[in-house]
């Protein structure tokens, strides 16, 4: 019989989970993907999701330099790499929260206190994190929600052995990205290659016909509009074919019939000029419609998804009730109240100091910031869930309209408020996915729920401070970022549009209803977010959008050649380089330029 001692050696150690390499490798991760990851929303307008990158890395570092190089026993083990990839997904899911929103202050040249923006964001991430967290029983182990993105981050994690050669191929393609990004920086090679000339330099050719025949592009030599097309392969092809019908159908249509308005010589314009009247004058405000269209026709179909998630709120609370919520895996519901109530207090306060201290105005605006906020992430976390896509532009638009009618205009406080409910409802399904991902490789949720709540506060403050380190940069333009500019801003710039038009009452409101119209109609294709992805295509010059749909191709035809399988352990990692590589290098030279003077 075996000795008490020796029973006790022979016994199995834990796996290691929340340590100090995971918690430290996460947070760096997600510092760089933030900043890496608003970079990208400003150029095409939405974010990418981080946890796959994070993953890949984390058993490349933990597990490659922490068991191997190191020596620490039992390093890099699922669970614990799993805590990185929560941790840094976490911090990076503030990118597309501060980037939809914030932006459009500086485009709208308006004044805004950092530190408040700063806050509402963090108040936003917190609120997210405790709205959602006691529908994780129900939605995750009673319903069984597909959560993809989860999913697919779990099979990642389940297989350890393919995380070195996956990090060396992310090294692959961020060195290429790093080098042809500096190419282009300094002008050894053109940033933008012209392919033919963008229209007939006399439009009156054209009239009363297409011109398409006559019709040329350009392409920006960007890797990162290559590597958020190989990322998203055929479900990104709609946004791709969205430009084409834009620039090489609609456009030449138009000057075709005469709609620009001539100059003060009575003359169309030409060249330059022509593409300039083009896009302000008609595919500007028409894509700004469509964007908003398809964004509210989201919401509304996500009514459905509202309705299963008012039931599984339900369904938890009874659970809460016999004390299944309280048990061991999961935070005791005082500290979600406490959680919740320490948010709402922040976001009073960022109401307080947006009204001048106006005290009934600022607590109608937390009350209802804070139940919109709820009703969004209910919403965004069932959509998930299901598809995998959640209307969180269309979300963002509808609460700073709102908080415009409860402000009386006050437009710096409205996209405030904006800011925390983007965040939020953000943080809400990226919480609701990394703990499915937990789920099905065996973590404790309790773990990964106290680690968020320990990082919830990081990400907006870099998100804020990268979106202005490129404004004062200039990067893009002498303006920073904004239409016009390599740095487009396309959800800002609607959401800019939208506030414009509602502040002055001088808006072009016949496209905006005409593009509204066309982006509702697009909900009827059995396409999740048709619409938004049309509207940003139309707002987005094509040379970009040109770049991500070459990306969408070669991801397609590579998968159908060679299989699911290649997608997963070469074009994701060698993708993320590509974006990684070229928003570091960008950042990196705008800062280096901005200490020079």
């Amino acid at each position: 019989m075996a000795s008490a001692p020796a029973a006790a050696e022979a016994a199995p150690k834990p796996y290691r989970e929340v340590t100090f390499g995971a918690v430290f490798l996460g947070v760096i991760q997600g510092a760089i993907m933030t900043a890496a990851f608003v970079y990208i929303g400003l150029r095409l307008g939405f974010g990418l999701p981080g946890s796959t990158v994070a993953a890949i890395l984390g058993f490349a570092l933990l597990r490659g330099v922490g068991r191997n190089a190191l020596g620490i026993e039992g390093a890099g083990s699922i669970v614990e790499n799993n805590i990185n990839q929560t941790i840094a997904s976490g911090i990076n899911t503030a990118s597309a929260g501060v980037v939809f929103t914030f932006p459009a202050l500086l485009l709208l040249g308006e004044d805004f206190d950092v530190g408040t923006i700063i806050l509402s964001a963090i108040a936003g991430s917190f609120m997210g994190i405790v709205v959602i967290i006691p529908l994780r029983k129900q939605m995750i182990e009673i319903e069984r929600l597909k959560f993809p993105s989860g999913v697919a981050v779990a099979t990642i994690l389940k297989s350890p052995g393919a995380g070195a050669a996956k990090a060396i191929r992310l090294g692959i393609g961020f060195v290429i990205a790093v080098g042809i990004t500096l190419l282009t920086k300094f002008e050894v090679v053109p940033e933008t290659l012209t392919i033919g000339a963008w229209f007939l330099d006399d439009p009156e050719q054209a009239s009363g016909g297409l011109g398409i025949l006559a019709l040329g592009t350009s392409l920006s030599l960007s890797m990162a509009n290559l590597g958020a097309g190989l990322l998203s392969g055929k479900g990104g092809l709609p946004f791709a074919l969205g430009g084409a019908l834009a620039w090489w159908v609609i456009a030449p249509f138009v000057v075709g019939q005469g709609w620009l308005p001539a100059g003060p010589d009575g003359a169309l314009p030409s060249g330059e000029a022509l593409w300039g009247a083009v896009y302000g004058a008609m595919l500007r405000p028409v894509g700004i419609g469509v964007l908003i269209g398809g964004a509210l026709s989201g919401v509304v179909l996500s009514f459905p998804a509202l309705k299963g998630a008012i039931k599984s709120l339900r369904a938890a609370a009874k659970l809460a009730k016999q004390g299944d919520a309280a048990s061991a895996d999961e935070l005791p519901p005082k500290v979600l109240l406490f959680g919740l109530a320490g948010a709402f207090l922040a976001l009073f306060g960022v109401a307080i100091v947006g009204s001048d201290g106006a005290i009934s105005m600022a607590i109608s605006v937390a009350v209802a910031g804070t139940i919109w906020l709820a009703l969004a992430g209910l919403i965004v976390a069932q959509a998930t869930g299901a598809t995998d896509i959640s209307p969180l532009s269309g979300l963002a638009l509808i609460a700073v309209t709102l908080m415009l009618a409860l402000t009386a205009n006050n437009v710096v406080l409205a996209i405030t408020i904006g800011v925390a409910v983007c965040v939020a409802t953000n943080q809400c399904a990226d919480m609701m996915s990394d703990l499915k991902t937990g789920h099905l490789i065996g973590a404790v949720p309790r773990r990964q729920q106290l680690v968020q709540f320990g990082v919830a506060w990081i990400g907006p403050a870099i998100a804020v401070g990268t979106v202005l380190l490129l404004w004062s940069g200039g990067e893009g333009g002498a303006n920073g970022f904004g239409p016009g500019t390599s740095l487009p801003a396309p959800q800002a710039g609607a959401l800019q549009g939208m506030v414009e038009g509602v502040v002055s009452g001088d808006a072009p409101l016949d496209k905006y209803v005409s593009g509204a119209a066309i982006g509702g109609s697009l909900a009827l294709f059995p396409i999740s977010g048709l619409g938004v992805l049309v509207g940003l295509a139309m707002y987005l010059p094509f040379e970009i959008t040109l770049g991500y749909g070459i990306g969408c191709v070669v991801s397609m035809g590579l998968e159908k050649k060679k299989g699911r399988r290649f997608y997963g352990d070469y074009l994701v990692p060698i993708a993320a380089g590509f974006i990684v590589g070229e928003a570091l290098t960008s950042l990196t030279l705008t800062m280096i330029e901005l200490a020079g003077g």
